[in-house]
């Protein structure tokens, strides 16, 4: 066996279950195998699938038996959690329990493996630590209850209380919070509104994709309401409404459908949308450089006073610019 002190973050280890240790739970065994890392940080590798046993993803509570082959992609160490750096942000709201921010495209909401500068925790820290944030999430999450995509831009919630955090997640995990989004897609979905109600699990090839997948132990179900706005030629600006909270849930659910948020790099198969795409100019600047998915209203109960709330961020300039294209060159086609 190797030493633990000798993987590195990143590398795939491989470890086989002999007699001795069989019939213990793999979040078990990988702890004594790697005693650097807490039961907590295996689980969460596990959950997102870097744990696989004879190539197949499974839960933290699976019975190993002997001869089992374990491949562990070994997680980044434990952090004390982001610097407070000096980030500008757009508050929407602020009161002493809640926050609320219009994240930019391209920013991480908390830090990550090889992403722990530029995000919104740490501008978070600076702006706001020193009149609270919730420590529920960690060190390395503070007041984040929730989270966007790095390419999705819009209202984001963020806790500055631990009584306000614990009553806001209630509020996520009981589905009562509304939750709204603008996406443009590449291709057009065939209804002008329907309910897709397709179950989310992690994809069986790709680690940092999740996949409709029915009948598997990572699945989950998911559900996502949708009306189109507006028809374009080989395009769609598509309103979004999800009851559930899945990781990727819209746009693996819109690249279900045949109609993937356009620009997005994992589910459409092209990072943002160049010049030239819709029969405008080809030589001018790309139209976007990120995937066209914007969270656009949130409403919730506030934590403390009961009353309904909602925020909203208008539409930012790269998806309002790329609509005028849109409006200009799509309309001139057959939708």
């Amino acid at each position: 066996m190797s030493d633990p002190e000798d993987d590195r973050p990143g590398d795939t280890v491989l470890r086989v279950v002999d007699a001795e240790r069989a019939g213990v739970r793999v979040d078990q065994f990988l702890v004594r195998e790697f005693p650097q890392f807490s039961r907590t940080s295996v689980r969460r590798a596990i959950d997102r699938g870097a744990v696989r046993i004879d190539g197949v993803t499974v839960k933290a509570s699976h019975i190993l038996k002997s001869g089992h082959r374990i491949q562990f992609e070994i997680p980044e160490p434990p952090r004390t959690g982001p610097a407070a750096e000096e980030i500008p942000l757009e508050f929407l709201y602020l009161d002493e329990a809640i926050a609320v921010v219009n994240k930019p495209a391209g920013m991480v909401v908390h830090p990550a493996k090889g992403n722990w500068q530029g995000t919104l925790a740490g501008a978070l820290k600076w702006h706001l630590e020193s009149g609270g944030l919730s420590t529920v999430g960690g060190p390395v999450r503070p007041g984040i209850v929730h989270r966007l995509d790095r390419d999705t831009s819009g209202v984001i919630i963020v806790a500055r209380s631990e009584e306000s955090h614990h009553k806001l997640a209630k509020q996520f995990e009981s589905r009562s919070v509304e939750k709204t989004y603008l996406a443009i897609t590449q291709g057009q979905p065939d209804l002008d509104r329907d309910e897709i109600d397709l179950p989310i699990g992690i994809h069986p090839y790709q680690r940092e994709k999740m996949a409709v997948r029915r009948d598997h132990p990572t699945s989950r179900s998911a559900q996502t309401r949708f009306e189109v706005l507006e028809r374009f030629w080989k395009s769609a600006l598509v309103r979004l409404s999800p009851k559930t909270g899945r990781t990727h849930q819209l746009r693996v659910h819109l690249a279900a459908i045949g109609s993937p948020v356009l620009g997005d790099a994992l589910y459409s198969g092209r990072r943002g949308v160049p010049a030239g795409f819709y029969g405008d100019p080809p030589d001018g600047p790309p139209l976007l450089g990120r995937q066209a998915l914007h969270a656009a209203k949130l409403s919730i109960q506030h934590p403390f006073s009961g009353e309904a709330m909602t925020f909203e961020a208008p539409l930012p300039e790269d998806m309002q610019n790329l609509l005028t294209i849109l409006r200009t060159f799509g309309k001139s086609r057959d939708s």
